[in-house]
């Protein structure tokens, strides 16, 4: 006889049950060691993680936002200088606009230098938005051809050696014994008109390069302020005393001489209008010769143009506190340059480069023709701009030396005289000097002067005696303790 059928179901289960209870318990612990590997991964993926992008930003902050040691701590605050010139934080999209209208007279006063005329601005939105992505990044000067300008300004990924490329990049990151340093030379006013024409044509376009010997060959970088428009065509503003135009064969010369960038921020650079300031950039483009301070619109004029120098990220922006008109700014489609009557739009720009570069540089225009007392504008822009960034502010426009300066542990030169230019019978403004810089990585700047006379068209070194009166008087025009030794070394105590 079988079991009634219940009681083998019984017992089915009965057994079942020891087996369906082992089945629970291996799938449980096959889920708790999923579960806690799962764990264990995204704990040790995301803890590497953390450390790199800690990594990265401390790397970030320290070698491209804060260059410099003691001035560091300074650029994350507002300072007086910056509330004094209206900076604001706010996005714009143009340059600034003003409405008013200035007389421009190299034999007075220039009622744009007076701060008392100072140019209305209707609102903010022509300030440059963005203002650096329209910047050029070159990579020496020397290692390929001039003309060729399809490729001069495009950033590789491979810095440069110095112009002559014989000496190796330094990879240090700190500025230590092993840290590479840039040698820079500033010049001051340059043009090619009028009478300075004349004698080039007669003695040749290199006439104003024969005492320089390849001084600007074997520095990394060469600065002048371009007081003309460089053209053939262009109409002559009719609301000024002296009008220039030079040749495009000038440029040429320029460039063989070393000369590696033009500011073209002053009150000159539309003495032809638009149109010869837009051919200006084309045979600057054409020569290899990198420029700023004006543009095509308000982004370009604004934009910092970028050099690299020996693993050094260097950054150049110029602007102008003169200007004969206020339609002379740049706007959003319109040619001009980047003025600094409101300093708004010029200060984003340092501030977007100091973000971007190891070294950032201001050409600057301002101050009163033949004065060698400095205007506030100068001071209270120069304090602003180092305030926002910059690492070294060059001035130019009174066509005399001005005093030096150093704020924050940076330095300002007010002014740095005529360079190439026709010859006054003002003797102060034959007396000219290049400004050479020594910086670091860290924007760390040593500065020294050798001083010239500024001929008619050609710029002759001094020595002894002479050069020791322009010297003495740079220094006695310096506000502060400067002073300046007999070999031409600025220091500040």
């Amino acid at each position: 006889m079988y079991p009634p059928r219940s009681q083998r179901n019984e017992g089915r289960k009965k057994a079942r049950k020891p087996k369906i209870g082992k089945a629970w318990i291996i799938t449980n612990l096959v889920l708790l060691l999923m579960i806690v590997g799962l764990f264990g991964y995204y704990y040790i993926f995301e803890h590497d993680n953390s450390g790199s992008l800690a990594e990265n930003a401390g790397y970030s902050q320290t070698e491209k936002k804060i260059q410099t040691g003691s001035a560091s701590a300074d650029r994350s605050t507002p300072s007086v200088s910056e509330n004094v010139t209206a900076l604001s934080n706010k996005q714009l999209d143009e340059g600034p606009h003003a409405e008013n209208k200035f007389v421009d007279d190299e034999t007075k006063q220039s009622a744009a230098s007076d701060t008392s005329n100072r140019p209305a601005t209707t609102s903010d939105t022509n300030a440059p938005e963005g203002s650096s992505t329209g910047a050029k990044l070159s990579s020496g000067k020397d290692g390929q051809a001039q003309n060729d300008t399809s490729n001069k300004d495009i950033y590789d990924g491979n810095p440069s050696t110095d112009k002559g490329g014989t000496e190796d990049i330094k990879k240090s990151k700190t500025d230590g014994a092993d840290s590479p340093t840039v040698t820079l030379h500033f010049v001051g006013d340059v043009q090619f008109s009028g009478k300075v024409e004349q004698r080039l044509e007669q003695n040749g376009f290199d006439f104003p390069y024969q005492y320089l010997g390849n001084l600007f060959h074997k520095d990394d970088l060469t600065i002048a302020n371009l007081e003309t428009p460089v053209t053939t065509n262009g109409v002559g503003a009719l609301n000024k005393t002296y009008v220039y135009k030079s040749s495009p064969k000038a440029l040429t010369a320029l460039a063989a001489a070393g000369i590696d960038a033009v500011n073209l921020a002053n009150n000159h650079i539309l003495d032809q209008g638009t149109g010869g300031l837009l051919d200006t950039l084309k045979y600057l483009d054409e020569k290899g010769i990198a420029h700023a301070g004006a543009g095509r619109n308000a982004k370009e004029a604004y934009a910092p143009h970028y050099f690299e120098r020996k693993a050094i990220k260097i950054a150049l922006l110029g602007t102008t506190r003169v200007m004969p008109e206020a339609n002379w700014n740049a706007g959003a489609k319109l040619p001009g340059v980047a003025g600094a009557y409101d300093s708004t739009a010029i200060v984003k720009s340092i501030r977007e480069a100091r973000m971007q570069a190891d070294l950032v540089i201001v050409i600057t225009h301002w101050g009163k023709e033949r004065a060698t007392a400095l205007e506030p504008h100068q001071t209270e822009l120069s304090h602003a701009f180092i305030d926002a960034g910059a690492d070294l502010v060059i001035g130019g426009h009174p066509h005399v030396l001005q005093g030096m300066e150093q704020y924050k542990g940076k330095w300002i030169a007010y002014s740095t005289g005529n360079f190439i230019f026709s010859k006054s019978t003002v003797p102060a403004t034959w007396d000219t000097a290049i400004f050479q810089a020594t910086c670091t990585r860290k924007g760390a700047c040593e500065m020294k002067l050798t001083p010239y006379r500024a001929e008619l068209g050609q710029p002759i070194p001094l020595k002894d005696t002479e050069a020791s009166k322009i010297l003495q008087r740079v220094a006695a025009l310096s506000p502060g303790n400067v002073s300046i030794g007999t070999d031409g070394t600025v220091s500040a105590q």
